[in-house]
């Protein structure tokens, strides 16, 4: 899953792609709101974590900018703004949900949780598909009650289909999704990630729709 983080002050934006990646995600920084615009309209990013205050351009002209363009990812929106009229405008324009600084970490983390379990239309915190169970709280991943162990790309992979586990999901989506920007994004890696996971999940856990992509087997 890829997060994209619009904050100017510097060592806030470190430790928030910092806590993201140790968190499994795949994480994009802008420290303007220019720069943020342009990542946000030509990317696609399952979150956004969006600081109002960004030189350049605000945040919530950038967000207003964004929903006109049809960029649809669930933002975050961290402010040290914290009244109720801010929090007001800031849903009005199009944030998913709001948080005033200073704040905890592990509660973004928790939020950009439930943001991108929502958008997937997930309502419990752990996600299934037959036997798996991944909690995007721990990166645990079970098979039948028994932890599996997986490299930071086949999490990556794995959360990403369970997430969309009702549709098809291309090669080339997965390759966005699962790499940053400034990565190599070879989508062939993808079937070496799937092929690896089929051994470790199990061979029919994941179907293949030759020519379209990858599908989550089982209820």
């Amino acid at each position: 899953m890829r997060v994209l983080v619009a904050e100017d002050e510097e060592a806030l934006a470190q430790q928030l792609g910092a806590a993201l990646g140790a968190a499994g995600y795949v994480v994009d920084c802008a420290r303007d709101g220019t720069r943020a615009e342009f990542l946000g309209t030509t990317e696609r990013y399952d979150a956004v974590v969006l600081d109002l205050g960004l030189p350049s351009m605000d945040g919530l002209t950038l967000l207003r900018r964004w929903r006109e363009s049809g960029m649809a990812a669930p933002v975050l929106i961290l402010t040290a703004r914290g009244s109720w009229h801010e929090k007001v405008i800031g849903i009005d324009s199009g944030a998913d949900d709001y948080m005033a600084k200073p704040f905890q970490i592990e509660e973004v983390l928790a939020r950009v949780r439930a943001l991108i379990r929502r958008a997937g239309g997930h309502a419990s915190p752990a996600l299934r598909s037959g036997a798996i169970e991944l909690d995007p709280r721990t990166g645990r991943v079970t098979v039948d009650g028994a932890a599996v162990r997986l490299t930071s790309h086949e999490f990556r992979v794995l959360s990403y289909l369970m997430h969309h586990r009702d549709r098809l999901v291309s090669q080339s989506e997965l390759a966005e999704h699962i790499y940053a920007r400034d990565e190599d994004r070879d989508s062939n890696t993808v079937e070496v990630f799937i092929a690896r996971l089929r051994r470790k999940v199990g061979a029919n856990a994941i179907a293949t729709v030759r020519g379209l992509g990858y599908r989550m087997e089982g209820a």
